[in-house]
């Protein structure tokens, strides 16, 4: 399956991330800015745009990743989560594509593993758009496209 969360508006930068991640105080704050500069940093087509309320990194306009804020911890997560190899299963969720790894301040973090499993998401979808797309998938009307 081949189907992809397309985002034709992802910037190189876009404005309302930078506002957002400026706004999160304290130590979640911090650490919501930690690991969406590692998406970031993950290479030159990666782009990124303000979407449902949180900050959304894609390979070109394919969404692979994103960070939230919640009252006590952040979630990093993958869009297609649920096909990544997780070998230090910090993936959770139920979704029929999506997981995240939840973090909190205080708790220990397996930066070494969690790097890997982001690295992997975009390697992921770098893959994916090389790929043809599958004949019959559904088409969108916004601007959102699933191919």
């Amino acid at each position: 399956m081949n189907e992809l969360f397309r985002f034709p508006n992802a910037l190189r930068r876009d404005p309302a991330v930078a506002v957002w991640l400026e706004g999160q105080a304290g130590e979640l704050g911090t650490i919501a800015r930690h690991w969406f500069e590692v998406l970031r940093g993950l290479g030159v087509d990666v782009r990124e745009l303000w979407h449902d309320g949180h900050p959304t990194a894609c390979v070109g306009n394919a969404a692979f990743a994103y960070v939230n804020v919640f009252t006590a911890h952040i979630n990093v997560g993958f869009f297609r989560g649920a096909e990544l190899a997780d070998p230090a299963h910090l993936l959770t969720g139920t979704g029929k594509y999506m997981r995240h790894v939840r973090l909190q301040p205080g708790a220990p973090v397996h930066s070494v593993a969690l790097t890997r499993l982001i690295a992997t998401a975009y390697a992921d979808m770098q893959r994916r758009l090389e790929s043809p797309p599958v004949p019959g998938n559904r088409g969108g009307d916004s601007d959102l496209n699933w191919e």
